[in-house]
């Protein structure tokens, strides 16, 4: 392992410790230099995917649950393809405690792709086995690589109870015991009788969870029940003290037989199923030292790099960092406080700095390792971490994401097709929620991103409602792009393009008139007011 992790570590330490050193500011710093001289390894095991590639989540949290979801991936694949899709990540595929409306992290079989008969149901919310095997042989066949959602924190719906002893512990801080250990009874123990040992032998029983929140000797006590003789996870965020348990029994990552049955499955994943990559869910909750030695055990057993992302969703960055140090750099990170001054900057409107819209996210600090989003399943309306980017700021949080240099960006699947449901909210009022369709919009900056988000890249932040960036284009995509928006009044922008004497039209449409450079190749490039243009070279435009 390189020497700087461990540095990194103790830097972060050190910051958590006492925040009113400036650690952390030299682990962001001390992580930019090792990343920035890897570059070019790091580069090289990149897949095809996100070289310019684009991803797109393909679900959330309210997909229809009617079982056909996979069915209408396997008709959508070629026309996904032509936009510039280049990866899916596709919701939790195996069987969780609602049977067929389980979005997917209520975790009973991890192996039960909609195959048995198990919680009341063959087929998940998104459809069978067989189904899904279609779409992902269709995707592939369309040049798509594909990324199984990976839900190891912790298993639900048990199929039996066991006898065990448990300390019972605060949920508000985990070290702080309420009471001696004690016999509790719980649902820990799993043997999918409808699978009858199919894919995996393995039996889960109590000794391989480390804690659960369910004693049926004791009902009414609201407490953690920390399975006597076992800890809490270390390497984990620190929340309510020591956020390893989540929900449901939380799997025991220490124990042997648990990391060795999640390898297996990892690789059964990508034997038989046939995955590119992994989403991993949760991983704020599960030690970070697991999952490096986690995604380094596949590659070797794939013989070749796989593209993994981590959901920790932080806005702090410099917890981002140390856990990309704990992992050796071996998994992107969703960029969760680009996400949240997306988030800020809608709702703030004119009264928010653009200058700083990419202060302290990974796109600006570690591009390498940045999955880069608008929105997703959690953030959406009523969902547990709703962070609402308002609708008119979309396209412009788009351009950002999609035609930048940085970062490997993922389109939320109702950003493109829009939703319609209805659920409580967190109030326990009833909400009818519409969320519209930018599909006009993401198809042309799909169609930028394709043609002419390559090569050097001029960046323009310098006022406060408008923001501007140039791509100057390579040798295999030599035409030029200017990008120029504005979350307040119209604005203009004098900007290099690097070509002079040249015709540019906005490809948004939002402004009609053509603009030229002049000999210095520098034009003055305009933009509605709450708008964003994607000025590209007029002839170089396709027809049709």
């Amino acid at each position: 392992m390189d020497p700087i992790f461990a540095e990194l570590r103790d830097l972060v330490l050190e910051a958590e410790s006492d925040p009113a050193q400036d650690a952390a500011e030299a682990a962001i710093t001390l992580l930019k230099d090792w990343l920035n001289s890897h570059s070019e390894d790091l580069l090289s095991k990149k897949g095809a995917g996100e070289y310019n590639g684009t991803m797109m989540q393909w679900f959330h949290w309210y997909t229809p649950a009617d079982g056909g979801h996979w069915s209408r991936l396997l008709a959508e694949a070629p026309a996904l393809a032509k936009l510039g899709i280049t990866g899916l990540w596709l919701p939790p595929a195996s069987k969780g405690i609602a049977g067929a409306n389980d979005v997917g992290y209520g975790t009973y079989d991890l192996y039960d792709l909609g195959e048995f008969d198990q919680k009341g149901t063959v087929a998940t919310k998104y459809g069978t086995k067989d189904d899904l095997m279609a779409a992902i042989k269709s995707c592939h066949d369309h040049g798509i690589e594909i990324y199984a959602d990976a839900v190891l924190n912790h298993k639900m719906a048990a199929d039996f109870e066991e006898d065990f002893e448990a300390i019972p512990c605060s949920p508000s801080d985990r070290y702080q015991t309420m009471g001696e250990a004690r016999g509790i009874r719980s649902w820990t123990g799993f043997n999918f009788p409808a699978r009858n040992k199919r894919h995996s032998s393995m039996d889960w029983h109590w000794w391989h969870f480390d804690a659960v929140d369910d004693n049926s000797l004791d009902p009414g006590t609201q407490a953690i029940w920390r399975i006597k003789g076992k800890d809490f996870d270390g390497n984990v965020d620190l929340e309510s003290g020591n956020y390893d348990y989540l929900m449901g029994c939380d799997l025991d990552i220490n124990h042997p037989e648990v990391r060795e049955e999640l390898k297996r499955w990892g690789e059964w994943m990508l034997d038989h199923v046939g995955v590119d990559g992994f989403r991993l869910d949760a991983i704020k909750h599960i030690s970070s030292d697991f999952f490096g030695e986690w995604v380094e055990h596949l590659e070797t057993y794939a013989k070749r790099d796989l593209f993994v992302v981590g959901e920790y969703w932080t806005y702090d960055l410099a917890t981002l960092s140390w856990y990309a140090a704990n992992t050796n750099g071996k998994l992107s990170l969703f960029d969760a406080p680009l996400h949240n001054n997306f988030h800020r900057a809608s709702r703030g409107g004119e009264a928010f700095d653009m200058r700083t819209i990419l202060d302290g996210t990974l796109m600006k600090e570690m591009p390498l390792l940045a999955v880069t989003i608008v929105e997703n399943h959690d953030t959406q309306p009523l969902q547990a971490l709703e962070s609402v980017v308002e609708s008119w700021f979309k396209p412009l949080a788009y351009a950002m994401i999609l035609l930048r240099r940085e970062g490997y960006p993922c389109i939320f699947h109702p950003d493109y097709y829009g939703a319609h449901y209805i659920d409580k909210g967190r109030d326990g009022n009833t909400y009818e929620i519409r969320l519209d369709s930018h599909r006009a919009i993401l198809d042309k900056l799909l169609l930028a991103r394709n043609l002419f988000a390559y090569g050097d890249q001029y960046d323009y932040f310098d006022h406060v409602h408008t923001i501007g960036w140039t791509r100057l284009g390579s040798q295999e995509h030599p035409r030029a792009m200017a990008v120029l928006l504005s979350a307040g009044p119209a604005g203009s922008k004098w900007m290099e393009v690097g070509q002079p004497h040249t015709l540019f039209r906005d490809l948004t449409g939002h402004v009609v008139e053509l603009i030229s450079s002049n000999g210095e190749g520098w034009a003055e490039f305009r933009c509605q007011g709450g708008s964003v243009s994607v000025w590209v070279e007029a002839e170089a435009l396709p027809q049709g």
